[in-house]
């Protein structure tokens, strides 16, 4: 079954075909964080805008470079939330446009849910039941899948996500945006264990995640330092506060995969492109006998491949949408 599929959530737009799930036949991504950049951050409005003008060509491009027809095609899939609302609307548009005309199902994936997907695009064998520790700039989640279609959520974010709190640190300390690799980046070059920065562990029971509190002390001690003259190491604020994001992130991963019983950890999400978070986990987890998952760095961002395996899971159990399809920016995992 060969399903094409289009994302548009945020600041990339992808146009994917995947095959029964697993197999990707072409997956083209046209990013705008070069537009968004001398702006520190994604401005809506111009997101949406080019999504508008980009969305024919990539379509065009995935179509010509897989040598495929729309008469190859079986269904068609779409992103239709979380994201923004605007960003959202383009490609659901698209994607019922296409539907209409060309006589397909329609299924509209939830964007949570790709990013775990795209795990099983990377690791073919990999099947539920595992735990995901979903990490982006708009989410932070614990969740043990229990099968395709059955998801336990075992903890999320109280305030700011992981990838928030990355961005927001980095555009204080005047890295460009995205924060998250940047930070990653200074994070080698600079000393962990420079600034003593709490670390949020909230009730030893819980698996729920705080990174507000984090982000408030950090730049508090750049304001700090700024104010009293004293000389200060980006690549050390950097490293410290990474290192303090790493150590909740991967704690409580471990304790909730030890709790449930669960022998598979999966990341998702743009954060899970993070190289300090990668070794981490493998390492602690590594210790506690549990297997670690992440996909390519091209499957961490955003990307159509990922709502394409999804959506061949959302239709074998015969979940599909019809052209009254909406947006839903604020759509939460079931």
């Amino acid at each position: 079954m060969k399903i094409l599929a289009i994302e548009s959530s945020c600041d990339e737009t992808s146009i994917a075909i995947v095959e029964d799930g697993r197999n990707v036949i072409i997956n083209k991504i046209y990013s705008q964080i070069d537009i968004h950049k001398k702006y520190g951050g994604v401005v809506p409005e111009i997101a949406s805008r080019n999504h508008v003008i980009k969305l024919p060509y990539v379509l065009e491009s995935a179509l010509t470079e897989s040598q495929l027809t729309f008469d190859d095609i079986d269904a068609i899939a779409v992103t239709h939330g979380p994201g923004l609302v605007g960003a959202l609307l383009v490609g659901v548009s698209a994607a019922k446009a296409l539907a209409y005309a060309l006589n397909k199902p329609l299924i509209g994936v939830n964007h949570i849910e790709g990013h775990i997907a795209a795990n099983y695009i990377q690791f073919p064998d990999l099947k539920p039941p595992f735990l995901t520790l979903v990490v982006s700039g708009g989410h932070t989640y614990l969740i043990q899948v229990n099968a395709y279609e059955s998801y336990t959520i075992l903890g999320r974010t109280l305030d700011d996500a992981a990838g928030e709190a990355f961005d927001k640190v980095a555009r204080v300390l005047g890295y460009p945006y995205p924060g998250g690799p940047a930070i990653d980046q200074a994070a080698r070059e600079g000393n962990a264990e420079a600034v003593k920065f709490p670390r949020v562990f909230l009730d030893k029971n819980s698996f729920d995640f705080s990174f507000s509190g984090l982000k408030s002390a950090v730049l508090n001690y750049i304001n700090h330092c700024k104010q009293k003259n004293i000389e200060f190491k980006r690549e050390d604020i950097a490293a410290s506060f990474q290192a303090a994001v790493l150590d909740v992130l991967v704690e409580k991963t471990c304790h909730c995969a030890k709790k449930t019983g669960l022998k598979k950890v999966c990341i998702a999400g743009g954060v899970s492109a993070n190289q300090g978070l990668r070794t981490r986990m493998k390492k602690q987890a590594g210790e506690e006998g549990i297997t670690v998952y992440y996909p390519d760095l091209v499957l961490c961002t955003d990307n159509a491949a990922m709502i394409g395996s999804m959506a061949y899971y959302d239709y074998q159990a015969g979940k599909t949408s019809d052209l009254y399809l909406n947006a839903e920016p604020g759509l939460n995992i079931e």
